[in-house]
């Protein structure tokens, strides 16, 4: 039998992870400390919640198909704050809903690529995004990062052929945190540009980013959108992850193409996660604005706290929104340590081997931290478990 696509792909490595905890119990005095997932574990706040419940009650649109490219009304409050955001004008025919960030990606690659094309994609890399990529027959194509974890535009160069149709950004990064200087995604901007191909900038954290301002000047230039395609995810912002909203902003003519696959896989995104995003981006900037100070004081915490570590031999690689990247010092690889981290330390965290190809030694020495559910004590005993750590 043909082995197919899917199957050659990797296991969704958040669930793989998830199993190494059968049938390991954990004391009282040691509980879990799941740092695995990048996704709120707190419901939404009660203010929306409410709306939801009352919206999914008293409107029946909420329980009806919709557009396939999303309800007008929240493209077009999208397309006003990415202008706010980004100072640039934006419209909402550039602008269509996805049923998650996720689904955005899978979207936009089905629309540009074809079977045994190219894309260029940065390691270490969102699993996900090489998941789909390898599902959908499109050749990655690694971009090694330097010791800061940012990708080489000049570098990228060299790998750009008649088969790339993309190069995939991800500011800040998932698994890196890093926050990719508004010049590094110009240069980008304008490589693809020059070479005829997308630039795809998942921007799923940006609510989190530690600068002020806008991050990059990408919708600012002209034809902005013949070039970029960026994503959007609101499950971070809102607490909406089991909702399933997400968003692409680019060329009109590109969403009619990637309409044909939306409404192939979801015919539309569901009402109730459009309706919460649209309410929450409406009512919620300052209860998200405190959200984000949340998360840079975690950050905060994490610089201050990092002697605990480096005086053991940890090297931080990368830092901010919602993740940590480190550099562990066992003579032992990431994906052996993250398992016997779950009995041995009541950690689980993710390997970098799940962000990495299989050929690079860098993943076999690094491990990637999800840390926007612990506070300032969960930061510090997690340091102190894993200084404890001798294998």
């Amino acid at each position: 039998m043909t082995r197919t696509r899917t199957a050659a792909t990797f296991a969704p490595p958040v669930m793989e992870a998830r199993r190494w905890l059968e049938g390991v119990d954990f004391p009282d005095d040691q509980p879990l400390i799941n740092v695995s997932q990048a996704a709120p574990v707190d419901p939404p706040p009660v203010a929306l919640r409410e709306e939801i419940a009352r919206f999914a009650v008293s409107e029946d649109s909420a329980h009806l198909y919709g557009p396939v490219l999303g309800n007008p009304v929240l493209r077009s409050e999208l397309a006003r704050q990415i202008g706010l955001h980004y100072d640039a004008q934006v419209v909402s025919e550039q602008v269509a809903i996805t049923s998650g960030c996720n689904q955005a990606f899978a979207a936009a690659i089905t629309a540009i690529t074809d079977q045994d094309d190219e894309v260029i994609v940065p390691t270490p890399w969102y699993f996900n995004h090489k998941m789909w990529l390898d599902m959908a027959g499109v050749r990655s194509v690694d971009l090694q990062t330097d010791e800061t974890l940012l990708p080489d535009p000049a570098m990228a160069r060299f790998l750009i052929t008649d088969k790339t149709r993309a190069i995939v950004l991800v500011t800040p990064n998932n698994p890196g945190g890093v926050e990719y200087p508004a010049a590094l995604v110009r240069a980008f901007f304008e490589l693809a540009q020059e070479h005829g191909i997308r630039l795809i900038v998942d921007e799923t954290y940006r609510d989190f980013d530690s600068r002020s301002g806008p991050p990059h000047d990408l919708f600012s230039q002209p034809d902005w959108d013949k070039t970029l395609i960026h994503l959007y995810s609101f499950s971070k912002a809102y607490r909406l992850t089991g909702h399933r909203v997400g968003a692409i902003a680019t060329n009109p003519s590109l969403l009619s193409e990637i309409e044909k696959f939306l409404d192939t896989v979801a015919i539309c995104p569901g009402q109730l996660g459009q309706h919460a995003a649209l309410w929450g981006m409406q009512n919620l900037s300052q209860w998200l604005a405190g959200e984000r100070d949340e998360i840079l004081d975690r950050r905060a915490a994490i610089t201050e706290l990092l002697p605990i570590l480096t005086d053991k031999g940890w090297r931080l690689l990368g830092l901010g929104a919602y993740f940590a990247y480190f550099e562990h010092p066992f003579d032992i690889p990431s994906d052996e340590l993250a398992r016997r981290l779950v009995p041995d330390a009541g950690i689980l965290l993710l390997p970098g081997t799940m962000f990495m190809p299989q050929d690079d030694p860098a993943g076999k020495r690094q491990v990637r931290i999800a840390f926007a559910n612990l506070d300032r004590a969960g930061i510090q005993q997690l340091f102190d478990r894993l200084a404890a750590l001798s294998f």
